[in-house]
């Protein structure tokens, strides 16, 4: 097998990697579920090379999220479902049908134009797709009713907290912040339940609803959750690094230190933010 500029060549790969006999053991027991989080990941860590302007980069990542993309297919290969070629048809199928004014005869000229003829495009789009939902048996369809504007590709917390932000409209909500962080006590009890139990799935269950709960009591004190936890995590990598460069400037590692004397440079790296800011930090 060589690196090849043929897309058959990384089907191939796929296959080969997902071969029950001689493929590799952790290729083979992976589903659509189990990698889900990798093509999420993929995906940002191909809008983060576009934002740095590292084409080097962009390149490498752009070849990682088209290995998902062949994974997925493979995966539904297998059970029968579709194959990469189907998803390539869909795809070129749907493009051209949505440019006419490209690929066939249209009369619109102008930009408002082809948004309008776009837009009927994808209404019949949706007619087609609702029909083949209630022929394949699936009833459930997350784009209908008041919620179904919210759209389920956000990430989680953006998507929680639209939602919680339209069910507010209709008067869905909390009244005050307070009796949020009773629900959010509540949370934390049943979670400790569910751990308790041993059951993974429950816990899962219990851990959603309690960031679900905090996302609602961000919301209520206009502090997007997003935002946030983006400003916790650059102050986890700083502090982090604290530990890091000191424990290098001491002679030591990572690997090597105990978790009571990274907790003491942690404690010390908190100190210097406070002295810094004037605030005291979390």
């Amino acid at each position: 097998m060589e690196a090849s500029r043929d897309i058959s060549g990384l089907i191939d790969i796929m296959a080969a990697l997902r071969n029950p006999e001689s493929g590799c053991p952790w290729d083979i027991v992976q589903t659509f579920e189990t990698i889900k989080p990798y093509t999420i990941e993929e995906a940002y860590e191909v809008a983060d090379a576009i934002e740095r302007k590292d084409n080097d980069d962009l390149c490498d990542e752009l070849g990682d999220l088209l290995l998902q993309v062949v994974f997925h297919a493979r995966i539904a290969e297998e059970a029968g479902a579709f194959s990469f070629g189907d998803v390539v048809h869909a795809i070129t199928r749907k493009m051209i049908r949505r440019h006419p004014h490209v690929f066939a005869v249209s009369d619109a000229k102008t930009e408002d134009a082809v948004t309008l003829q776009w837009d009927r495009i994808k209404a019949e789009e949706k007619r087609e797709r609702a029909e083949r939902r209630a022929k394949n048996g699936i009833t459930e369809d997350f784009k209908a009713g008041f919620l179904g504007s919210v759209q389920r590709t956000f990430p989680a917390l953006t998507e929680a907290l639209k939602l919680q932000e339209r069910a507010a409209k209709v008067g869905f909500d909390w009244s005050a912040p307070e009796p949020i962080l009773d629900k959010i006590e509540e949370e934390i009890g049943e979670l400790r339940a569910a751990l308790a139990s041993g059951d993974k799935a429950k816990v899962s269950d219990e851990l959603g609803d309690l960031i679900f709960a905090v996302v609602n009591i961000g919301r209520h004190v206009k502090a997007d959750p997003e935002q946030a936890l983006r400003g916790t995590n650059t102050k986890f990598r700083r502090r982090f690094h604290h530990i890091e460069t000191t424990l290098e400037a001491e002679g030591e590692t990572l690997e090597g230190a105990s978790l009571e004397r990274m907790e003491e440079i942690w404690q010390s790296a908190k100190a210097i933010e406070r002295q810094l800011t004037g605030v005291k930090s979390a």
